[in-house]
């Protein structure tokens, strides 16, 4: 895309952290923002501080996981601004826990989320950006879509498959000669409410003993993951990398280089058919030089 002013930008997972610092981003770039999430409290204090500023925001209260509030959100961004030209698809959850104790509903709540709203997302708005032939598509994956780490395992296959959404859209549009840009982003840890995702759980995907009281060493791997994410790189220096990026049709956007150890040894281990070894957590869950 050569210009943003005017045009319209839509972010999911709006209300807060990286999605709240995109909307930001892209109002100062002179776009019309629609904010989408499933927390309506904080995203409509959020759009009223943002439009504060002079911005025109509509907001929506927005479940990523279904496919009739993303065909919702494309209809009421065209109905307010005309067209959706920057589609942000960055809603995201996570659970913690090896894969042993994984549930069904652990799996139904973060697959939904983080994977089915990027797939409904691109359903609904790729076809519409196609037919006017001036957008972008940003997907907020992870560098645990390039990773296995332990205890992540529904993420680290929620991200894979954002990542393969965006690499798969991303090479068909290419090779159709669209002028629709894909913007695959993998942050490293930034500093976002990503371990409250809870709070925004669903009651019919809540699993069998949830609201047993965490144990002293769980809660205390929880304090030092707090700690980890509170000193994070801020959500503001991603959304001014995001920006650059559908300026500039950036496909690939990792935030730093501090994961390409373990990014480059799996890829080793895959090159050379050797079995996956012990890999060092990204975030250490088990409290150990975290």
């Amino acid at each position: 895309m050569q210009e943003l002013r005017g045009k319209a930008a839509v972010v999911t997972g709006a209300a807060s952290g990286m999605g709240l610092a995109f909307s930001q981003r892209f109002a100062a770039a002179g776009m019309h923002v629609v904010m989408a999430d499933i927390e309506e409290p904080p995203l409509l204090d959020a759009a009223a501080e943002l439009r504060a500023t002079g911005a025109r925001v509509h907001a929506v209260r927005f479940d990523a996981s279904s496919a009739v509030d993303n065909q919702r959100l494309l209809d009421e961004t065209i109905e307010h601004f005309g067209a959706a030209n920057v589609v942000c698809l960055n809603a995201g959850v996570a659970n913690f826990g090896s894969m042993l104790e994984q549930t069904a509903a652990d799996w139904d709540w973060c697959l939904g989320v983080n994977l089915l709203g990027v797939g409904y997302g691109v359903s609904v708005f790729a076809p519409h950006l196609v037919a006017h032939g001036d957008g972008h598509v940003v997907v907020t994956a992870s560098v645990a879509g390039h990773t296995t780490s332990p205890r992540l395992g529904i993420y680290n296959a929620s991200k894979h498959g954002a990542v393969a959404v965006a690499e798969t859209l991303h090479r068909e549009l290419l090779a159709e000669g669209s002028t629709v840009g894909v913007t695959c982003l993998c942050p490293g840890i930034i500093n976002t409410k990503i371990l409250e995702s809870e709070r925004n759980r669903p009651e019919t995907l809540q699993a069998p003993g949830m609201e047993v009281e965490a144990t002293p060493e769980e809660a205390e791997r929880r304090a030092l993951l707090t700690e980890v994410f509170a000193a994070a790189r801020p959500p503001e220096d991603v959304a001014d990398m995001v920006h650059d990026a559908v300026l500039s049709g950036q496909f690939w956007l990792f935030t730093d280089h501090d994961f390409d150890a373990p990014i480059a040894e799996r890829h080793q281990e895959i090159q050379t058919r050797t079995n996956p070894t012990v890999a060092n957590p990204l975030v250490d869950l088990d409290g150990d030089d975290a």
